[in-house]
């Protein structure tokens, strides 16, 4: 049975054409063949579809959507820099296709449990609370979106 069903968002990582990682947003145009690829209409692509093999893509949620930044520790060291990974986050989850309701900053952010990131905002969307968070992992910062669970009290 396939993992992608037609009209599922999707994003794929890939490279662009100076060999840098690149995440494209697109619509799964058909099935998955016997080969495990399938049709994938990007945006923005006027000549119509691709032919890409679906164990590199991914569908599209709001815990999905992950921004990954080069720049290490100084973009979560700076508090005015940590502030702008909020919007860095929302206009890549814009650019997914994601309706992203309400956005609520936590001031400069509050370091996570453990010291390894900090819980940057509050992100409302469909009735479901997220915590959009910020980690590093050597010298790439990502900021992603995880579920509030529900012991996790909104941090105002």
């Amino acid at each position: 049975m396939s993992p992608f069903d037609r009209g599922d968002r999707v994003r794929w990582n890939t490279t662009d054409d100076d060999g840098l990682p690149t995440s494209r947003y697109g619509f799964v145009g058909g099935r998955v063949d016997r080969n495990g690829r399938v049709v994938v209409m990007l945006d923005g692509r006027l000549r119509g579809d691709i032919v890409v093999d679906a164990a590199q893509l991914e569908l599209v949620s709001m815990t999905t959507v992950a921004l990954h930044l080069d720049g290490g520790h100084d973009l979560l060291d700076d508090p005015s820099l940590r502030q702008g990974l909020v919007a860095l986050w929302r206009a890549e989850a814009e650019e997914a296709g994601l309706h992203v309701e309400e956005v609520r900053r936590l001031g400069t952010g509050v370091r996570d449990t453990g010291g390894l990131g900090f819980a940057l905002a509050e992100v409302m969307t469909g009735g479901q609370l997220y915590v959009l968070r910020a980690c590093a992992d050597g010298d790439v910062v990502c900021v992603r979106a995880d579920e509030a669970r529900r012991f996790e009290r909104p941090l105002r």
